[in-house]
Order: structure tokens, then C-alpha cells, then sequence
């Protein structure tokens, strides 16, 4: 099977049982592994609270009801392999699934950067049309032909704080000292005359604190899990016209998708296409509980608006875009076709 007949296979996999419904073989339920069951293992880096961490679990839950002699046991947390350790398992077959960000694997595949590049994705609803997308046909070839197989989409959004202004014009940012999410972030900033200052999500807070940091970027869910509202004057939130936005979907091993019955696979791609329906509600709640944090923490909140993003894509084609080009081969293409979905 060529990876156009996979795509289009999985496709047609979820239009089956979204049409014939798996009601009545999910109804029998399902619990600790039979004698006899296949069990897979799903690995991530996130917490049981985690709402990438509740997508596994759906898979889990909805494989069990299916009741198809199939268990999927999860390994939150680190527990079973380091967050950019878990792609090349992935691709020999050795774990079986993984919410993973696809970015991470971008030193093997660097087209893999697109997905977390500035300005190519503008809300969740633009996410959800990249998805079908040649920009994501192109994206998930590499991903198939790297024997790994996505069995849910799932585009999480971000934002920007300062201590010093709101940034929402590129001028905003000339002479903080910001964190970006991600080195395209980087040479963006950069090139808006921001001095950077790199480290994890979890240290902004301090580095704030101790004025290392002026301003950051990072997704909605870091920005209420760090508390960063206690060191901000003013949120970017994503809005209709977000810059930041990261591809993080759950793989699976083709190896080992190979493997399973018909009526495993299938059950495996109905609870793939029910834990992607979640997250595309969830992603979005998330931001609205940002929102609603900052605006309580009496932290001032903002949005871009159409023109003012633009701008940004503007030096981002100067900086970010430009450089993935010259790094990447055809990847001025792939650019071009992620900003063509409207």
C-alpha cells in the first residue's frame, strides 16, 4: 500500500464508522486486558491532568469498548521514553503510539519545523482546513513514509505577554528581552528587533521575576499552568488571528497498525477520530480559560487584528520563511501552500 492509499484508506476507515456507528459494539465494554489481547503502549510527556493526555486516554477507553481484543496502555509523564526520544520507536515499530509534537522531530525531518512556524496557521477553524490540506498531504507523507500513520490532528494555540506594553504591532517588541516558542519564533522576534533569551516553558516565570524576561511566548495552556499572569501587564491572546500555533498530533507505529485485524484497526481509527473531536473543542476552551485567568488577574487582554498579523507574516517571510527555504529543500513551496488555505 503507497501512502496515498494509507491516507486515503484511513480516510475512508473514519467515513465508515462515523456512517455504520460502533454503538452496539462499544456497548459491550471493556476493562483490564483478556488473556489473548493485544496491548499496545502509548507514550507522552504530559501529566494525567493534561488535555493531550485525555486524548490517549479516549483512544484507550474507546478501544476497550469496542471490545476488539485490543488494549492500549498509557505511560504519561515521561515514563516510558524522553519527550524527543519517542519518534524513532515510533518509526521501527518498538512504541506503538505517542501524542507527540511533531516539531520534535524535525532535526531527522525538517520539514517537520512548517508545523510550528509564524503566522501559517490564523485560528483553530484554519487548523482544522490545513488539515485537509496539500500543505498537510505533504506533511503526512513524510510522516507515512517514515512508517509512522496520524491517527489524530491536533493544532494547539498560543500567544504573547509583556511586562513592559501589549504587543500587537512589531514595533511593540523592539527592545524586549523575550522567550520565543520555537527557533522560527526566534528569528521572527529577532527580526521585529527583539533580543532573545531561550529557555523551557516552565522557566518563564522566574526569568520574569528576576527580569531576565521582558516578554514571552508559549502556548495558552503554558500561560495558565506557569501562573505567568502574576508577572504580565498585558496578553496577546490567539483570537482570529493568532501567529503561534504547533502540530501535535497522536501517531501511531505503521508496524504495528499493520499488524492488528481489520476490526482492530478499525476500532483504533473511530477512537483516533473521537479523541481529535475532543481536542479541537478542548484547544479551543483552553483559550478561553486564558483569557478569563488574565482578565481576573486584572492583566490587560488583547487581540491581533488582520492587518496587524500581517505584518508580523511580513518579517516572518523575511526571516523565519526565508531561512526554511535555504534549509530546507522545497520548503518555500510547503510555505506557500500552508499560507494558501483561507
Amino acid at each position: 500500500m503507497d501512502n496515498k492509499e494509507l491516507r486515503n484508506g484511513v480516510r475512508r476507515w473514519r467515513g465508515m464508522v462515523m456512517a455504520a456507528g460502533l454503538a452496539g459494539a462499544m456497548a459491550l465494554g471493556g476493562g483490564a486486558a483478556e488473556a489473548g489481547d493485544v496491548v499496545l503502549k502509548a507514550s507522552h510527556q504530559w501529566n494525567t491532568k493534561d488535555v493531550r493526555h485525555i486524548m490517549v486516554q479516549i483512544i484507550a477507553d474507546e478501544v476497550a469498548k469496542a471490545n476488539v481484543g485490543l488494549k492500549v496502555k498509557v505511560y504519561p509523564s515521561k515514563s516510558l521514553y524522553k519527550p524527543k526520544a519517542q519518534w524513532a520507536p515510533l518509526t521501527k515499530g518498538q512504541l506503538d503510539i505517542s501524542a507527540f509534537p511533531l516539531a520534535y522531530a524535525a532535526s531527522r525531518h525538517p520539514e517537520f519545523d512548517a508545523t510550528l512556524m509564524p503566522g501559517l496557521v490564523k485560528n483553530h477553524e484554519h487548523a482544522r482546513r490545513l488539515n485537509d490540506s496539500p500543505f498537510m498531504a505533504d506533511i503526512k507523507k513524510i510522516i507515512n513514509d517514515a512508517g509512522v500513520i496520524v491517527l489524530s490532528d491536533a493544532w494547539l494555540a498560543g500567544g504573547f505577554a509583556s511586562k513592559k506594553k501589549c504587543i500587537l504591532d512589531p514595533e511593540d517588541i523592539k527592545g524586549q528581552v523575550s522567550r520565543a516558542a520555537g527557533k522560527a519564533f526566534e528569528q521572527m522576534l529577532k527580526g521585529a528587533g527583539a533580543s532573545i533569551a531561550s529557555m523551557p516553558s516552565s522557566e518563564i516565570y522566574t526569568a520574569m521575576q528576576t527580569g531576565v524576561l521582558d516578554a514571552a511566548n508559549t502556548s495558552s495552556g503554558s500561560f495558565v499552568s506557569y501562573r505567568i499572569y502574576e508577572q504580565v501587564k498585558c496578553l496577546t491572546a490567539p483570537g482570529e488571528h493568532a501567529l503561534w500555533f504547533m502540530y501535535e498530533p497522536i501517531l501511531m507505529s505503521k508496524k504495528s497498525f499493520d499488524k492488528l485485524t481489520p476490526a482492530q484497526q478499525k476500532a483504533l481509527l473511530a477512537a483516533g477520530q473521537k479523541a481529535e473531536d475532543y481536542f479541537f473543542q478542548k484547544a479551543k476552551d483552553l483559550d478561553k480559560t486564558l483569557v478569563e485567568t488574565y482578565k481576573k488577574a486584572g492583566v490587560q487582554v488583547v487581540t491581533m487584528t488582520a492587518e496587524q498579523a500581517a505584518k508580523w507574516r511580513a518579517i516572518a517571510d523575511k526571516t523565519s520563511y526565508a531561512n526554511f527555504a535555504k534549509k530546507v529543500p522545497g520548503g518555500r513551496a510547503l510555505i506557500e501552500k500552508a499560507l494558501a488555505v483561507k
